[in-house]
């Protein structure tokens, strides 16, 4: 299956990481999400019900960035592919980049991000 959906830059302020001042200050995170589902039916019927509403996504998406603290990244990527996986049953493979540019690191960078994929 090559039809995929691609979600960019999903943004939300949240409080994960490691460190008190992650906790207490927070800082902004970026959601990139890449979901393969069958278009097929969903190219043929111009109907919402023959493929996944990313609406849906993008609101599950915010909700995992703006609640519920973790310390890493990798645990909130993950989170966030088993929840699209749990509720969204025409997703095949999510794949999820949390990017994290104001991780406290001592360079100066672009970015930090984690990618994970889950499949059913």
């Amino acid at each position: 299956m090559s039809d995929q959906i691609f979600l960019t830059g999903i943004a939300g302020f949240g409080y994960h990481g490691l460190f008190d001042h992650e906790r207490q200050n927070g800082q902004d995170f970026f959601v990139d999400i890449a979901l393969t589902v069958d278009l097929t039916s969903a190219s043929k019927s111009d109907e919402i019900s023959d493929t996944v509403n990313y609406a849906e996504i993008t609101n599950l998406v915010v909700a995992h960035i703006t609640t519920q603290p973790v310390n890493l990244i990798e645990k909130l990527a993950g989170r966030i592919a088993d929840h699209i996986l749990k509720d969204h049953t025409k997703v095949l493979e999510a794949t999820v980049t949390v990017h994290k540019p104001q991780a406290p690191v001592d360079a100066v960078l672009k970015d930090i991000a984690v990618q994970v994929t889950r499949k059913r």
